[in-house]
């Protein structure tokens, strides 16, 4: 196990499992996760010559969890990130690695942030730029008003995911991940009207390798104790990243960057908005190198593990590299 460290990091403090000497890199886990969903890479990446340093993002796990809102937006959670890397990295810039909401986040923790994070990788979400319209418009434009479901929806009205999520964190998290994941048999199990609950349509999970009873064991754990509201409001600010984000309307991300996705995963391909998620992220960050991998659905490091280290690492290992 890493060692568990908590660090202040100005407005909060966060839980931080960290492990290994030399360059910082920081991993940003998703929803509904940890620190733990990183759990195959930190011991790796620090095997490679880096201090692993995974997170439990604000409102989960570890971490300080504030009550309100507006205390998730994306200036505050790239604002943790900058304090995390000057309190473990004074003197050197770090390196960002982020899954599901951890990619959005490191992905505008290096736009908005280039002078603190040198290089940026981000799993399952590609970066597609500054954006042109807060994403509510986008979703109730697609689904909202045409009476369809979608998660994010569903998650705007405080308390309502709350209860259902909280009231069996284990059944919840389990559910999620297995219908999303490369495992979970085809089928259209997110077409349903608006109204319905998240878990209703979803099918039954079956056992899978990356997901074990300690696993779930742990997470469940975790939820239990933290409740789900902190994670849940980050999908409750999408006005305000909009609003934050237009500072940096045209800008680029300039650093060296890496993209992983997944063939079985919407979130690679925007809910079906892009076809080239890399060829897309090219126009906002010359500098990326893609991977997609087939078969893979939304779990990406924790269903593809070795898979993914050996992308990773390789990727590291050059940024070492004298210029």
């Amino acid at each position: 196990m890493p060692r568990m460290r908590t660090i202040d990091t100005g407005e909060v403090s966060l839980r931080c499992a960290v492990e290994g000497e030399g360059p910082l890199a920081i991993m940003v886990h998703g929803f509904p996760e940890s620190w733990y969903s990183w759990r195959h890479q930190i011991g790796p990446v620090a095997d490679a010559g880096f201090t692993a340093c995974a997170i439990d993002v604000r409102g989960y796990g570890g971490s300080d969890k504030p009550e309100p809102v507006d205390a998730y937006a994306m200036e505050h959670i790239v604002g943790d990130l900058v304090g995390l890397r000057r309190a473990l990295s004074p003197d050197d810039k770090a390196i960002l690695i982020g899954h599901d909401w951890g990619a959005p986040i490191v992905w505008n923790s290096a736009l908005t942030h280039p002078e603190d994070f040198r290089a940026v990788a981000g799993l399952s979400v590609p970066f597609a730029g500054v954006p042109s319209r807060p994403f509510t418009e986008v979703f109730r434009e697609h689904f909202t008003s045409q009476g369809r479901f979608f998660y994010q929806e569903y998650f705007q009205e405080p308390g309502v995911a709350e209860a259902e999520a909280e009231k069996d964190p284990r059944d919840f998290v389990e559910r999620m991940m297995y219908s999303i994941s490369g495992d979970v048999p085809p089928g259209d199990y997110w077409n349903k009207p608006h109204g319905a609950s998240f878990l209703e349509g979803l099918p039954d999970p079956e056992p899978v390798s990356w997901l074990t009873e300690d696993d779930l064991d742990f997470y469940e754990a975790e939820f239990k104790a933290s409740g789900f509201r902190g994670p849940l409001n980050r999908y409750r600010n999408h006005e305000a990243d909009y609003a934050w984000l237009q500072g940096w309307a045209g800008k680029l991300i300039e650093q060296p960057a890496l993209f992983i996705g997944g063939t079985r995963d919407p979130a690679t391909f925007l809910f079906g908005a892009v076809t080239d998620p890399v060829g897309m992220m090219r126009l906002f960050a010359p500098q990326v190198e893609g991977h997609i991998l087939e078969g893979v659905g939304h779990w990406t490091q924790q269903e593809r593990p070795d898979e993914v280290n050996r992308i990773l690492i390789d990727w590291l290992a050059r940024l070492r590299l004298p210029a």
